[in-house]
């Protein structure tokens, strides 16, 4: 079948792909650093520290010059 407006959209994303590379191109804003799931994987760290320092807890280390 012949579809106009399907052309229309790959030629407009065609033009838009090969002209990305030009140097006047627009340049877009890099995404924040953040990832998807952040939140839950410092919940997981936080929760894995606490459960360290009950099996092992840290303790202050003497000094061994001390008399």
């Amino acid at each position: 079948m012949f579809e106009p407006t399907g052309m229309i959209l790959a030629d407009k994303a065609t033009r838009r792909h090969v002209l990305s590379a030009r140097p006047d191109a627009p340049v877009l804003p890099e995404p924040s650093p953040r990832q998807r799931g952040d939140g839950i994987r410092r919940v997981a760290v936080a929760g894995l520290r606490r459960l360290a320092d009950r099996l092992e807890p840290r303790g202050v280390n003497p000094c061994a010059s001390s008399s």
